[in-house]
C-alpha cells in the first residue's frame, strides 16, 4: 500500500509544496510553488497553504506536513525568521488545522531537511551524532542521534568573536559582501570547527541552494569530522515534513 503524504515548506519568499512517497522518498505530485504573501502574515500564510493542499488533495485523505522558518514547541511557534512577528507565540498548528480542516504536523524547516536526509539521503543509517546545517539567509541547523532528531537546534546562532556568526557565515553574507570562495570557506571554517569542539559529530551534512556547488567550498574546510553536502536539496522539506506528518497520522 502506497505511504502518501503532503509536504508544505513554508520560507520568506515562497512556499513550495508536493504529494511525497514517505517509503521511498520520492515526490509523486508536481512540485507546486507560490510567492509567500507580502508580510508573511499568519492569515495570508495559511490562506495560500489551504489552496496548494487543495490542489494536491481534492479528497481531503492526505496528512498535511508543514515546514516552517521558525522554533516549533508542541505546534507553537516560537520565532519568526524572515516572516511576520505575528507568529511569535501562536499556535500555528491549530491555524493550519482549523483552516485545512484536518490534522496537521508542524515543524522546523531544518528539522524538516535533517529529517528526509535521515531517512532518505545523506544521514542514512548513519550511527551517532549526526549535524545538519543549512546555508542561506541564515544558518539552519538540525540535530539527528542515531537518525532520531532533536528538535530546535538554533546552533547558526553560536556567538563567535561577539558576533552572532550566522550574519558572518551564512551564504547571505557571501552574497552581501561579495566574497570569494576562498574567504568565505575561512567564515565556514571556523563555524564548523567550533561545531565539531563542542559537539564532536560524526557526520556534517551541508544543505541550501549554495550546496549545488559544494565542489567549490567543501575541499576548502579542514575538518576531522566527514562533511558532504546533502542530497535531497530542494526537496528536503517538502520530504521531511511529509515523512513526520505520516509517522503522526491520526488514524
Amino acid at each position: 500500500m502506497a505511504k502518501h503524504a503532503i509536504g508544505i515548506d513554508i520560507g520568506g519568499t515562497g512556499i513550495k509544496a508536493a504529494v511525497a512517497d514517505v517509503k521511498n522518498g520520492k515526490l509523486v505530485s508536481e512540485r507546486l510553488r507560490v510567492e509567500t504573501p507580502k508580510g508573511g502574515k499568519p492569515k495570508d500564510v495559511a490562506q495560500a497553504v489551504a489552496e496548494l493542499v487543495n490542489l494536491l488533495d481534492k479528497e481531503k485523505n492526505l496528512e498535511v506536513g508543514i515546514c516552517f522558518p521558525a522554533v516549533v514547541q508542541h505546534g507553537v511557534t516560537k520565532s519568526a525568521a524572515n516572516i511576520s512577528e505575528d507568529w511569535i507565540g501562536l499556535d500555528a498548528q491549530s491555524l493550519f488545522a482549523r483552516k485545512l480542516r484536518r490534522h496537521v504536523h508542524i515543524l522546523n524547516d531544518a528539522d524538516a531537511a535533517g529529517v528526509a536526509e535521515a531517512k532518505f539521503g545523506a544521514a542514512r543509517k548513519q550511527r551517532g551524532l549526526t549535524i545538519m546545517t543549512t546555508l542561506g539567509t541564515g544558518i539552519g541547523t538540525a540535530l539527528l542521534y542515531d537518525g532520531v532528531l532533536v528538535p530546535n537546534a538554533e546552533l547558526g546562532h553560536l556567538e563567535i568573536d561577539g558576533v552572532d556568526y550566522e550574519s558572518m557565515a551564512a551564504f547571505s553574507a557571501k552574497e552581501r559582501e561579495n566574497l570569494s570562495w576562498d574567504s568565505w570557506a575561512q567564515r565556514l571554517q571556523k563555524y564548523y570547527s567550533r561545531l565539531e569542539a563542542l559537539l564532536v559529530p560524526d557526520l556534517f551534512i551541508v544543505g541550501g541552494g549554495v550546496s549545488k556547488q559544494h565542489e567549490e567550498f567543501l575541499p576548502l574546510l579542514k575538518l576531522k569530522t566527514r562533511i558532504v553536502p546533502a542530497t535531497n536539496r530542494n526537496s528536503a522539506g517538502i520530504l521531511g515534513a511529509a515523512a513526520l506528518a505520516y509517522k503522526n497520522r491520526r488514524d
